[in-house]
This record gives C-alpha cells, sequence and structure tokens, in this order.
C-alpha cells in the first residue's frame, strides 16, 4: 500500500514536493489554507494528485505518513504544533528533495547577494564543461528540479524560509554572501532567529565540507563564534580569497558591467572560489567572468533615453540591497523607492542619499515613513500611486546625463503580484517613453 504524504502549501515549493513524491510513489495530497495559482491546480490535476485549497483539513493531514512544509508556512504555525504534537516525520522541502539525489550540493544563502552568486557559481561551472544545474529560491523549486535533472552539481539559493526544519540536509559547498535584517516579522523581530535559520544550512557540514563567507562581514563572523560550523573556513573580501590554498582572481581585470560595485566583487569572489575548489583552471574562470550576464531585476540596466539610464533593481526587497545600488550610482539619481515596510531603517542611507539622489519618487500606499525620512535631504520628493505614474514622473525630472533607478527598498505586495511583477512593469513602460 503506497504511503500518505502531505504537502502544506501549493505554491513552487509545494507542488514540486508533491510531484517528486508521486514520482517516489507516495499518495500525495497537498493542503494550502490560501488559494492555490491556476497554473499550479492544473499541474496537480495533470499528474492526478489531489488537494485543497481555503483550509487545512486537520483529520486527513494528521494521518499522513509523511508531510513536507513549504517555506512559506511559519514553523509556528497552528497546523505545524499539531502535527509535532503526534510526531508526524515533517521535512522542509529542501531536506525532502536532498534526499533525493546523489550529486554534491553546493548552497548559497545571505541577506543580499545569494541570487547573484548562485548563478554566477552555476555560469562558471557550467562554461567549465561541469554537469551543474541550479534551483532552489530560483527557478524551479529543488524537488521539481530533481524529477526532470540529476546533474553532478546543484548549486541551490537557499532563503531562510527554506533552511527552517533542517535535519540531514548537507551540502558539500556553503556560502553566506552577507547577514543583515531582514523578514523580523517571521522570526518575532529576533535578529538573531533570523541568522540561526541561515546557519542551519551548515550544521551537518564535517571538516571535510567548505563555508565560504565575506570577511567583511561583521555579522557573519559574530554568529561564525556563536555556531562553530565544523567546515573548514574559506573567507574572503572583494579584493582576494583569504586562504594560502588559492589564487584569488584579479578583480581589477573582470571588464564586465554585470558585475559592477564592491558587492559584485564580493560575489564574484565567492563563486571562483568554489569554481577553484571542482578544480576550474583560473584562466578558465576568468575567461566565464567576463561574458555573466546579471541576475534580471537586480541593477539590471533597462536602456538609456536622451542620455538618461534607466536602471531596474526591483529585487531590492531590503534596506541594505538598496545601500549597494545607491552605492553604485556615478551620476545624479532619480529614486523610485517604496513598498511594503518591513520595519525598515532607511538612517543608514542618508549619506547615499545626500550624495547622490536629486529627486525621490514615493511607490507605495504608505510613503509617510520615507518622506519623513528623506524630505530634509532631498528637496524634490513625489508620491506615485502607480508604476505608470512613477515612470512618467522620472521622465518629467530626469535631465541628461541623470539615472532613473527603481530600487524600492521594500516588498511589493501592495501595488504589485511580486518583485518581479514590479520590475517588468518598469521594463514595459520605460521601453514606452
Amino acid at each position: 500500500m503506497s504511503k500518505h504524504m502531505i504537502v502544506l502549501g501549493g505554491g513552487e515549493s509545494g507542488v514540486g514536493a508533491a510531484l517528486l513524491g508521486h514520482q517516489l510513489g507516495y499518495k500525495v495530497f497537498v493542503s494550502d489554507e490560501g488559494s492555490i495559482g491556476t497554473s499550479f491546480q492544473k499541474e496537480l490535476d495533470d499528474h492526478q494528485i489531489e488537494w485543497e485549497q481555503g483550509q487545512h483539513t486537520a483529520a486527513q493531514i494528521l494521518k499522513a505518513d509523511l508531510v513536507i512544509k513549504s517555506p512559506g508556512i511559519s514553523s509556528d504555525s497552528p497546523i505545524i504544533g499539531a502535527l509535532r504534537s503526534v510526531e508526524i516525520p515533517l521535512l522542509s522541502e529542501i531536506e525532502f528533495a536532498s534526499l533525493h539525489t546523489n550529486a554534491e550540493l553546493i548552497g548559497i544563502t545571505g541577506t543580499n547577494g545569494k541570487t547573484t552568486t548562485a548563478m554566477l557559481t552555476h555560469h562558471l561551472l557550467a562554461s567549465a564543461g561541469k554537469s551543474v544545474a541550479l534551483a532552489g529560491n530560483i527557478g524551479e523549486s529543488f524537488a521539481k528540479a530533481i524529477t526532470i535533472n540529476s546533474p553532478d552539481y546543484w548549486v541551490l539559493e537557499l532563503s531562510s524560509f527554506q533552511l527552517e526544519d533542517i535535519l540531514s540536509f548537507h551540502p558539500r559547498y556553503a556560502v553566506m554572501t552577507s547577514l543583515t535584517p531582514d523578514h523580523l516579522d517571521r522570526y518575532n523581530n529576533s535578529f538573531d532567529r533570523y541568522v540561526d535559520a541561515k546557519f542551519s544550512m551548515l550544521k551537518n557540514q564535517t571538516e571535510e565540507d567548505y563555508f565560504i563567507y565575506d570577511d567583511t562581514d561583521d555579522e557573519i563572523k559574530s554568529a561564525l563564534e556563536r555556531h562553530k560550523p565544523k567546515s573548514q573556513r574559506i573567507p574572503y573580501t572583494e579584493k582576494k580569497i583569504k586562504d594560502k590554498r588559492f589564487n584569488s582572481i584579479d578583480m581589477i581585470r573582470i571588464d564586465n558591467p554585470s558585475l559592477e560595485g564592491i558587492h559584485n566583487s564580493k560575489n564574484a569572489m565567492a563563486a571562483a572560489t568554489i569554481a577553484q575548489l571542482v578544480n576550474i583552471r583560473k584562466q578558465t574562470i576568468r575567461e566565464s567572468l567576463q561574458t555573466f550576464n546579471g541576475a534580471p531585476h537586480r541593477l539590471e540596466k533597462v536602456l538609456s533615453i536622451l542620455k538618461v539610464d534607466y536602471i531596474n533593481d526591483s529585487k531590492a526587497t531590503n534596506v541594505n540591497a538598496t545601500y549597494y545600488a545607491l552605492e553604485s550610482m556615478t551620476r545624479p539619481t532619480i529614486w523610485i523607492v517604496g513598498g511594503v515596510d518591513k520595519g525598515n531603517d532607511y538612517t543608514k542611507l542618508l549619506p547615499l542619499v545626500r550624495k547622490n539622489v536629486k529627486a525621490i519618487i514615493c511607490l507605495g500606499l504608505n510613503n509617510e515613513k520615507i518622506i519623513d525620512c528623506f524630505s530634509p535631504v532631498v528637496n524634490l520628493l513625489v508620491e506615485a500611486g502607480s508604476m505608470f505614474e512613477a515612470v512618467q514622473a522620472s521622465y518629467d525630472l530626469a535631465k541628461k546625463g541623470d539615472t532613473v533607478l527603481l530600487s524600492p527598498a521594500c516588498s511589493s505586495f501592495d501595488l504589485f503580484e511580486n518583485y518581479e511583477d514590479r520590475g517588468n512593469q518598469f521594463k514595459k513602460l520605460v521601453r514606452q517613453l
């Protein structure tokens, strides 16, 4: 008789876990307390996987042999508490997927920089002819990707949500790009709890594994002392890999617009470290760095109109990500900012705003906090209730030699489906100017 597997959550991760469970012979049932998207419903129906939305039917869920939790579901939710009380095995989607591959795992996390670093690591390995695939918090879920591919290496971008409930997940190579406060509403406003979730990636590493991290990040170094992972530590900066075993890639010679800025130099160092660990030649790494195209919605150059550059940085959903964007601006900047505030402290942006920003366009339903913070240092602040209004205002305000930067520092859910929707609307409207 088939074992019963319940998947909590019917989004990308949940449906991926359901497809993998179905492939493995489980009788799968997907339960989502919210709504399941039409495309995901069709995918489940096509595989004859039963599902429900708008509720969690506890009587059915608590009879499961195994439960897979999607990352969007908090560990503090009532259904999770009920499952723990009856001791039904509960795994995260990442954990479940990792049990069904023999490939070497490259786990990449951090508050900012993880998407670019994951894409760049995949690019370096693929360019060198390695059998490698990319999944996790980017593209397809790890579980779904495993039903399709069986490479020698998996490069996994991992969020803190995906790293909760880790039991045996064990990356051979682990990268931590940065640590700053984010998603604290998930962690009862505890930065330590957020950091602990990130460091779950390392807890099963041994002395034969590698932990690669930004040596200029004080929060990472502080957390290292608390968690004391067993893996070999390889710190890096924007200029070098701080380990005598490695020949650092000369970042000064990397002439690629997609890797501009100190933060991208660090991302490249992290990816280059992994490439060297899997025995890719230094010259091959350098050549591949030249051909990398950056992550969509991350300092993505849309086009130039009348010598005004339009840059889409919609993926900047927190203050630290926007800090990197403003830091990389070299021309007078019209900054489009705003959305759902996650308890943001904008004050750390003030020096960069004073230096680089000539006007601010507030794009959100509640802009009061942004206006209060920046009105003393920027003379011109405009409120926009839609992306159309924001792009039109930026066009009216911009002069030859300026840059228009969409870098919201906030989540997108007040006006948009997600940051991709926000960035795509920006790009479409800019191209219509």
